[in-house]
């Protein structure tokens, strides 16, 4: 198990500098690439806040945190799963006006605007996290607690509280309708304007272009957003915990691994990039 997650985890961080470094070139100083680069940030520290203890816990046999360990890890990863479906939804933005608005890209998705739109989603991750980890400090909690997952999953953590959690489970559910269901909202409706703008295209080589544009991200939003509904649905219902823990591996570690491979297998420009980049060494 040790081999098999380190060898994912090294996968994961080699795959996301292979993209940071290729994107680092002049000729793909693009929005879209701005965007990736900071998805591929995001991912790696996503999988640093959750694999490295979990390796450790594999290799000395133990299963303890500290207090203050399980508090930060909890803050740092609903901070990265807000800060993601933003992101995406951010990304989708930009591919809606590309197809959509083609003649107003340039003005549209300027720096500033680039820049505003990626502060405001780390704003508003920053701030979610801080007010959720600011409730769970109110909760007391019985000596010698076990929590039922491979890392400090937020919702498990809240739940084993000696407590009452009612105002921690409504400030979930509020922050489940406001930056996750928002998010998605704004992706299933700008994928249906992109649909739309597709279909009047005459030609088929223009329709094959203008979805190439967008394939590897509706493919990041399809994985993504599949591996978080089947944690979601393995632990409502039912109470098995390994196969929660199972659901959560796919979303925590298996997506970000594959993340990189679907940018740089589905992307000429980032191919051609890294041809070039593995032809210099």
């Amino acid at each position: 198990m040790f081999g098999i997650f380190l060898s994912m985890y090294l996968v994961t961080v080699l795959g996301k500098l292979i993209i940071l470094a290729t994107i680092s070139d002049s000729q793909l100083h693009t929005p879209m690439y701005f965007f990736l680069a900071n998805l591929s940030f995001l991912d790696t520290c996503f999988t640093s806040t959750i694999i490295p203890k979990m390796l450790v816990n594999i290799q000395m046999q133990g299963k303890v945190i500290t207090y203050a360990g399980c508090i930060t890890q909890m803050c740092f990863i609903t901070l990265f799963v807000v800060l993601d479906n933003l992101l995406l939804a951010v990304m989708t933005y930009d591919r809606y006006v590309a197809i959509c608005h083609p003649m107003h890209y340039v003005s549209i998705m300027n720096h500033m605007l680039c820049g505003l739109l990626v502060l405001a989603s780390w704003i508003m991750s920053a701030i979610n996290a801080l007010v959720h980890i600011l409730m769970v400090l109110q909760l007391s909690f019985c000596s010698g607690l076990e929590i039922p997952h491979f890392f400090c999953e937020p919702h498990q953590v809240v739940h084993c509280a000696c407590s009452d959690t009612f105002v921690n489970d409504l400030l979930v559910y509020i922050a489940a309708v406001l930056l996750r269901g928002g998010p998605l909202a704004g992706i299933l409706y700008s994928y249906s304007k992109i649909v739309s703008s597709i279909q009047k295209i005459s030609s088929a080589q223009g329709k094959c272009k203008a979805f190439s544009t967008c394939a590897s991200h509706l493919s990041l939003v399809s994985l993504f957003y599949s591996t978080l509904l089947g944690v979601y649905l393995s632990s409502a219902v039912t109470q098995n915990s390994p196969s929660t823990a199972t659901a959560s591996v796919m979303c925590t570690v298996v997506t970000p691994m594959l993340n990189p491979f679907i940018y740089s297998l589905r992307n000429k420009d980032i191919k051609s990039t890294l041809r070039a980049l593995f032809g210099k060494l």
